[in-house]
């Protein structure tokens, strides 16, 4: 690879990093880049997930350390989205992204309205008699999500920062924390069918990961330092951003 491609690629996992550690979507900045230098749309893929999942260790162990993260609860809703990120792998290798992609900025669009709407809801503190109610549907929102975490990632971080502010009851910092553990958790599975089907660049994508790693740093401090009303407000940039990148750019 040559060097400018190699500094492209982990300049773009740096802002991927970062912006999938406040909220998501950071993939729509680094897929475009890994097949810009030359790998197909199945690889590109499948190599992101390298970066994705270095970048979660990253945060995960700065928000353990920060006592932002809920070990056990991200065990828990981890477990479904393993098997829902799976079965979406091996659907994303037999389809066509478009279809989805235009569903996913549609979805994106729809939930900037209680964002909008609702800050206070976004903003609470943890209340834990709301988080232990109704699991089954949390957990079938995981399995759900992990189902489109496998398909094509870019998106994902935003569909779990919903479930777990709007269906758990917590605020954005500790949702956060969350969020990046569960994608660690299920991350290798679905990375694990792209390497069978050697459709991952391990080159390009530990490149990546470096960027992923120091982007996923840098956030996650920021997010526990500046508190949920900062991650809001970034919440609302990225949802916008990417809606109008999946309806009209892709």
């Amino acid at each position: 690879m040559a060097w400018e491609y190699a500094v492209l690629v982990i300049i773009a996992g740096l802002v991927c990093g970062f912006i999938n550690t406040l909220a998501g979507s950071g993939s729509l900045i680094s897929l475009p880049i890994l097949m810009f230098i030359g790998l197909d749309p199945h690889t590109a893929n499948g190599t992101n997930r390298i970066g994705i999942f270095f970048q979660n260790i990253v945060s995960s162990i700065t928000f353990f350390r920060k006592k932002v993260l809920d070990v056990r609860l991200g065990l828990i809703f981890g477990a479904p989205a393993i098997v829902g990120s799976v079965i979406g792998a091996f659907i994303v290798l037999e389809l066509h992204e478009r279809i989805v992609e235009i569903t996913v900025g549609v979805i994106l669009l729809i939930m900037l309205v209680p964002i909008l709407l609702k800050p206070g809801q976004w903003l609470r503190k943890m209340h834990g008699e709301i988080k232990h109610k109704r699991i089954w549907l949390k957990l079938l929102l995981m399995f759900a999500i992990g189902i489109y975490g496998g398909f094509i990632q870019a998106g994902v971080g935003i569909f779990l920062l919903s479930a777990l502010v709007l269906n758990s009851g917590y605020d954005l910092v500790r949702a956060n924390a969350l969020k990046v553990f569960i994608t660690l958790i299920f991350t290798p599975f679905a990375l694990t069918i792209f390497i069978m089907r050697g459709q991952v660049d391990f080159a390009a994508g530990l490149l990546l990961a470096v960027g992923n790693g120091a982007g996923a740093f840098i956030a996650s401090n920021w997010a526990v330092s500046w508190g949920p009303k900062f991650v809001r407000y970034v919440l609302i940039t990225v949802i916008i951003f990417a809606s109008i990148r999946l309806l009209l750019f892709a």
